[in-house]
């Protein structure tokens, strides 16, 4: 009996080994990302293309905290957020300032797994690391020198987004100008408590969306006690219709002015929406690994598992592995099973492809 155990345990030991060897040799080797690091604008097509004239200037506001309430957790505004964003309004003829509600070097998150070249072209360029050390201060701004406004996402937001008077006038004269109002992720933070001057909120009956609620416990189940509210929740309380699609996939929503995206992998369409309001096409760009695989991830979540392996053997297209891989491990966290491992499977033949 005692030999049979240890048979049987040694096989489970060699499977699970097997299994998580496996798991790992999913993920891309060290010279996936070569070059990342090191990116510069000179190095990406799209960045180096000719530009329209200037077609005004749109303002990317960013938070000033750096610690989730009382938590001691870290925070600040997301990088990738402001990069990408500040690229296409930048290719397509404006001009972009950076603020915040106290100026000056703002905090800010790197989050090494979705960090791409765009990003670190955004870090290693010395005009922008000028504009990052020197945010301007939201109190010395002219609301209409700017055709719209961008408001950063990133979890210090919930902080001192919805409370600050400059922030309310800003968003306000804006508005009632006629002028585009576009935010991501905890963005749309910047959203409450704003009152036009007839007295209405802003955003009563209004079409927006905002990190929600499902993706804000699953990552932080304490997030009803570090926050002061919760974001879809606020929103709602205020009147809007909120939007909110799958857990960790784009979505953009424009009603009117108002432009919003629920969540990081928004901001690409986010801000070519909001090039599209302000009466322009965007400049062709080729879409990024990461979107591919959103996509991909789309189109599994609506047509399921076959159709995203028919989508797969569409030619000449790039799809961050890692990202599909994530989606696997977030379904397993929360026990669907036949979801992370149609993941798993996924993962596999995208590596499979690329090789």
């Amino acid at each position: 009996m005692l030999k049979k155990i240890l048979i049987v345990l040694a096989i489970l030991i060699a499977s699970v080994f097997a299994a998580g060897k496996w798991f790992f040799s999913l993920l891309p080797d060290a010279s996936h990302y070569e070059g990342v690091k090191t990116a510069e604008v000179k190095d990406i097509p799209y960045l180096n293309q000719a530009r329209p004239e200037n077609r005004g200037k749109i303002l990317a506001v960013v938070t000033s905290v750096d610690q989730m309430g009382t938590s001691g957790k870290s925070t600040g505004y997301e990088l990738t957020e402001l990069a990408r964003a500040y690229w296409v309004f930048k290719v397509n003829g404006f001009e972009v300032d950076i603020a915040s509600p106290l100026g000056g070097d703002a905090p800010k998150v790197l989050d090494g797994d979705d960090m791409g070249v765009f990003d670190y072209a955004f870090l290693n360029d010395g005009s922008v690391q000028q504009q990052l050390e020197n945010t301007l201060r939201i109190e010395d701004i002219n609301p209409l020198d700017y055709q719209a406004v961008y408001f950063v996402g990133g979890k210090g937001t919930m902080f001192d987004f919805p409370g600050h008077k400059a922030i309310k006038s800003l968003v306000r004269d804006l508005y009632e100008a006629g002028r585009i109002i576009a935010a991501v992720c905890h963005g749309p933070a910047a959203l409450l408590n704003v009152q036009l001057s007839d007295g209405r909120w802003l955003i009563a009956d209004k079409k927006v969306s905002s990190f929600t609620n499902s993706e804000e416990l699953f990552l932080i189940p304490e997030a009803r006690e570090i926050f002061p509210f919760l974001l879809e929740s606020k929103l709602i309380e205020q009147g809007a219709n909120f939007i909110g699609g799958t857990d960790y996939l784009e979505l953009v929503v424009r009603d009117g002015q108002i432009i919003s995206g629920q969540n990081p992998w928004s901001v690409w369409t986010l801000a070519e929406a909001t090039v599209e309001a302000l009466g322009y096409e965007p400049v062709a760009r080729v879409r990024t690994a990461e979107e591919h695989a959103v996509d991909l991830l789309a189109v599994y979540e609506q047509q399921g598992y076959q159709a995203a392996i028919d989508r797969l053997s569409e030619p000449a297209k790039n799809y961050e592995r890692v990202l599909v891989l994530m989606h696997g491990v977030l379904a397993f966290m929360k026990f669907e099973l036949i979801k992370g491992w149609d993941m798993l499977m996924l993962t596999q033949k995208i590596k499979s492809a690329q090789q």
